[in-house]
C-alpha cells in the first residue's frame, strides 16, 4: 500500500489519453496500488468494455449518454456515480463526443498474484 497523497484534474486525466496500450487507447491508469486503481475513460464512437473482475464506480466529469448496467439503464451527465458489481455486464451507449469518466476499481480481484508482494 503507498502512503503517497495525490491529486489529478479532468484536464490532467485527459491529457493521459491515448493511454500506453495500443489496443485500446480510450482510457489511462492514473493511480494504483495493490487495492485500488484509477483510470480516465474516454469510450470513442463504441464502449468496448467487458465485464471486469473487480467491483468499480465511475463518475461522470464531462458529456452525457446512457449507461447500461446489467439489465438497467440510466441516462448519465457530469456528477453521476454508478457502481458496478464484479462480472457485471456493463457499458455506455448513446454517448456525446466529450464523453469521459473516472473509473475507481477497488478490492481483490482473482488474480492471486495481484496481491502478492511482487506485484
Amino acid at each position: 500500500m503507498t502512503d503517497t497523497a495525490w491529486h489529478m484534474s479532468v484536464d490532467q486525466g485527459r491529457a493521459n489519453l491515448p493511454g500506453p496500450d495500443p489496443e485500446d487507447p480510450t482510457f489511462a491508469t492514473v493511480f494504483k496500488t495493490p487495492a485500488s486503481e484509477a483510470l480516465f475513460y474516454a469510450p470513442r464512437e463504441r464502449d468496448l468494455q467487458e465485464p471486469h473482475d473487480r467491483d468499480e464506480y465511475y463518475v461522470v466529469v464531462s458529456g452525457h449518454g446512457t449507461f447500461i448496467n446489467g439489465d438497467t439503464r440510466h441516462k448519465v451527465k457530469p456528477g453521476d456515480i454508478m457502481f458496478v458489481p464484479a462480472h457485471r455486464p456493463h457499458k455506455f451507449v448513446d454517448f456525446s463526443d466529450d464523453f469521459a469518466t473516472w473509473v475507481i476499481f477497488y478490492g481483490p480481484t482473482e488474480d492471486a498474484a495481484y496481491w502478492s508482494d511482487e506485484s
